[in-house]
């Protein structure tokens, strides 16, 4: 009995995971992910960057163009940095939220918590792999590297 229930509640649970990924809310102006914030005081990318110099933390806002967004299931984001540096790694607190692929090209405020980090190879190759890049983009990928990461409570569509 106990082994049937326990599959009952599996099921139950994928079933309700389905559908409120299917429930996100397409990416227009205004639309908050998340905790709902509002843009009052965020600070461009540019901003955040030149802050590193003298803290290893950053707190609050921070605006910017997304670039890529998880295809599995929407449970991140990356952020435009200037010239070719790697984008901004965007993760959502507690895993506790998801957003649209069409947030791709939209300007967004995303609130939360920034810090340089080492990415480890495997991480890397994890993200490669949910933003749909080939096995080829995939191998090349041997090395850690030094990376913007924000763990976000909430984003919040400003363009």
């Amino acid at each position: 009995m106990k082994k049937l229930l326990a599959i009952f509640v599996a099921v139950f649970a994928m079933i309700s995971i389905s559908q409120a990924q299917q429930a996100i809310t397409p990416a227009k102006v205004g639309v908050n992910y998340g905790k709902k914030i509002d843009k009052k005081g965020a600070i461009s990318v540019k901003q955040l960057e030149q802050s590193f110099a003298k803290a290893e933390s950053f707190n609050g806002k921070i605006e910017g163009e997304v670039v890529q967004v998880c295809k599995k299931k929407g449970c991140f984001l990356t952020i435009k940095r200037a010239g070719d540096q790697e984008p901004i790694m965007v993760r959502f607190t507690d895993y506790s939220y998801f957003v649209p692929e069409d947030l791709v090209g939209k300007t967004v405020v995303v609130e939360g918590k920034a810090k340089v980090k080492e990415t480890t190879v495997e991480w890397q190759k994890h993200y490669a792999e949910d933003m749909g890049k080939s096995k080829e983009e995939i191998a090349k990928i041997t090395k850690p590297r030094k990376d913007i990461s924000v763990v976000a409570d909430g984003v919040l569509v400003v363009k």
